[in-house]
């Protein structure tokens, strides 16, 4: 029986009079990584803090792994791992010296060596000793998902994971993501980038003024394609998310096809056949 790693019921949240999240209900089953999509200042951010312990619900269930967000706080933080917009790292500590900062405080069996581990794995092992103000932005960026990894959490919080990264990077993140579902986990992160969530998710959920609005994917591990379209000069996506509309629809993709690129035109999630010819612009009266 696959177990439930997230079970949010009736989740609320606002900040003095203002609303952020209205009522979100949300289940992550083991082996299911979810992406979360929508414009700034839909949710995302808020809800993926209060999933971490972060940020406090104001109202609603949730439920990680069986315990309770609130009640089970401390048990809670030991199963999930979570990257945010800040690397929530010490600038006077080295990579090697924060991730055995943060493995002790895990009580992370074998910390040394777990953390030396993961340097190498996130390519830093010729990094170890240097402090981390002097990492790139994208080297931050490693650095913090091996600061999730090090405790072997069961839920991953990601909000926009791909910050930062390069095009190994980014390769990186796919790699990690697949060993920890591999591994028994789940993840749920935050995107932008519609490729992203393609490319990193098995299903898509869209957040829109703190509500969801549409959940597409069947959460199998089956892998999505979208139909492409040609958008006119200076127009907005709905939803506020590039190339995405809130009721678009995804089709199954044969296995084995997951890792292809997406089509190099913009698209949207619409009727037409993946690879039909794009509408012929209008040409510019002069």
């Amino acid at each position: 029986m696959i177990q439930s790693y997230l079970e949010i019921q009736g989740l609320k949240k606002s900040f003095g009079l203002k609303p952020i999240l209205r009522s979100v209900d949300l289940e992550l089953k083991q082996g299911e990584r979810k992406a979360l999509m929508g414009a700034n200042g839909a949710g995302k951010t808020t809800l993926l803090r209060i999933l971490a312990g972060l940020t406090a619900p104001g109202a609603g269930v949730v439920h990680i792994a069986g315990l309770h967000l609130t009640r089970d706080a401390q048990r809670v933080r030991q199963i999930v791992g979570f990257v945010g917009h800040q690397p929530y790292l010490y600038d006077e500590l080295t990579a090697f010296e924060n991730l055995l900062f943060f493995g002790r405080m895990y009580a992370v069996k074998d910390a040394q060596q777990r953390a030396r581990a993961l340097l190498h794995r996130v390519g830093l092992e010729k990094r170890v000793r240097e402090r981390i103000n002097t990492l790139s932005r994208g080297q931050l960026q490693r650095l913090a998902l091996a600061r999730a990894l090090l405790h072997s959490p069961r839920l991953l919080l990601l909000d926009e994971p791909d910050t930062g990264l390069d095009e190994q990077g980014n390769e990186l993140l796919k790699e990690l993501l697949d060993e920890h579902v591999a591994q028994g986990g789940a993840a749920l992160f935050a995107t932008h980038q519609l490729a992203h969530a393609l490319k990193l998710g098995d299903s898509i959920v869209t957040l829109d003024k703190g509500r969801i609005v549409s959940t597409c994917g069947n959460g199998d591990g089956t892998s999505y394609k979208y139909s492409t379209f040609e958008q006119g000069p200076g127009a907005a996506a709905p939803g506020g998310v590039s190339g995405v509309s809130p009721d678009f629809s995804l089709s199954p993709l044969p296995a084995g096809a997951h890792d292809k690129p997406p089509p190099e035109r913009r698209g949207t999630l619409s009727g037409e056949q993946v690879g039909s010819p794009a509408p012929e612009r209008p040409k510019e009266r002069t």
